[in-house]
């Protein structure tokens, strides 16, 4: 196994360096990504209920637990009260309330005992609760009707569930643990049960959209949502996957999750083994190169916990390759100039559309994350 403290201490220190400018810079902002160097605000009324919104104050939380400076608090804590604008737009809010609220509020209460951080995760917890399809044993993806994704197939997606999911789940088995309750935990793991036996492919690669019969049960079709074409395999979803799969492991301590996880980390890693820089759909034809940064982040910090979860013999497998794809992605695609808001460049949000090679908030949370994990940092946000 590679040795990468001295590694991941050095770029501690460039994060450390380029965060203490831009957290006050952006103190009252809530970033989505980075146009000209600055990073864009999210805070307004009509954006506040975007899935992005609780990475910024995540990303305030992880630096704050491995500096213990105050501006991170006080910056994290801003951004978490504009979110309350979010619950009172309860229509808007979807299964992404854990990303919005787990790593903010969430974050707040584990590490301050904030009271009121934790009324407002036990409500998101609760939203997300009751999105539960009881029959499908799956948690509703999105609201309203097919929208962009459906392919033309679908007026509706009351069906759908999504593999991104898989990481707000952490927010229901933290709610079960904190009230004492186990149902928020029985429907984590009816949706990641249903999610392991649809949305998870035989070779380990990964089906973004997957369509339920709401009534009876069952998956009756797939959608390919953000990557290239049906059948093909988009990157961040595998690392949604690979990531989410073994933080119900690390909460259940159940090992079909660990063995999920295994299988994705499994095929993620032979799709980037040549540079360790994934493109944005590992099924898509070669030219145009398009590339996504976070999927690469995300991946490695689910390799990291997964090696942590494995006997050491295997050990190894995980963790060098969470280190080569952190190096390649602090070589080729990370920004230290102090005058420039974000870290992580090249992040991608579909590969269709224009959405390519941009800063994205949750690249910087997911690389920092990682950092700090690999520094020794046992405090796990999700």
């Amino acid at each position: 196994m590679q040795n990468y403290t001295e590694w991941a201490n050095s770029i501690w220190q460039k994060i450390e360096k380029k965060m203490a400018a831009v957290a006050p810079r952006s103190k009252n902002k809530i970033p989505n990504s980075t146009f000209d160097g600055v990073h864009d605000d999210w805070s307004s009324e009509e954006k506040i209920t975007m899935w992005t919104n609780g990475f910024w104050p995540g990303l305030m939380w992880l630096m704050y637990e491995g500096t213990k400076n105050p501006i991170y608090k006080e910056v994290a804590e801003i951004a978490e009260a504009s979110l309350d604008e979010a619950f009172a737009q309860y229509e808007n809010l979807i299964h992404d309330v854990g990303f919005m609220w787990h790593i903010a509020s969430g974050a707040n209460y584990r590490l301050t005992g904030d009271e009121m951080s934790k009324v407002r995760n036990l409500t998101a917890a609760s939203i997300l609760f009751s999105r539960f399809n009881l029959r499908g044993n799956y948690i509703r993806a999105w609201n309203g009707g097919g929208g962009v994704h459906g392919e033309g197939k679908y007026d509706s997606n009351i069906g759908w569930s999504i593999i991104d999911c898989m990481m707000n789940l952490p927010l229901l088995y933290w709610a079960s643990k904190e009230i004492g309750d186990p149902r928020f935990t029985y429907i984590a793991e009816a949706h990641a049960d249903t999610t392991m036996d649809t949305h998870i492919r035989p070779d380990g690669s990964v089906r973004h959209i997957v369509v339920h019969d709401e009534v009876n049960g069952g998956m009756i079709d797939e959608l390919y949502g953000q990557g290239y074409a049906t059948g093909s395999s988009w990157s961040r979803g595998q690392s949604w996957a690979l990531y989410g799969f073994v933080l119900s492991y690390i909460h259940t301590g159940k090992e079909a999750y660990l063995n999920a996880a295994k299988r994705v980390a499994h095929y993620f890693i032979s799709c980037v083994c040549d540079d360790y820089l994934p493109k944005c759909d590992f099924r898509s034809p070669k030219e145009p190169i398009i590339y996504d940064s976070t999927a690469g982040a995300i991946a490695a910090c689910g390799l990291i916990e997964i090696a942590k979860a494995v006997p050491e013999f295997e050990r190894s497998i995980y963790m060098d390759a969470a280190v080569n794809i952190l190096k390649a992605l602090e070589e080729k695609f990370c920004n230290w100039d102090e005058d420039y808001d974000s870290i992580l460049q090249m992040g991608t949000s579909a590969y269709s559309g224009q959405n390519h090679h941009l800063n994205l908030i949750y690249g910087d949370f997911y690389f920092v994350e990682a950092i700090l994990k690999l520094k020794g940092s046992d405090f796990l946000i999700w």
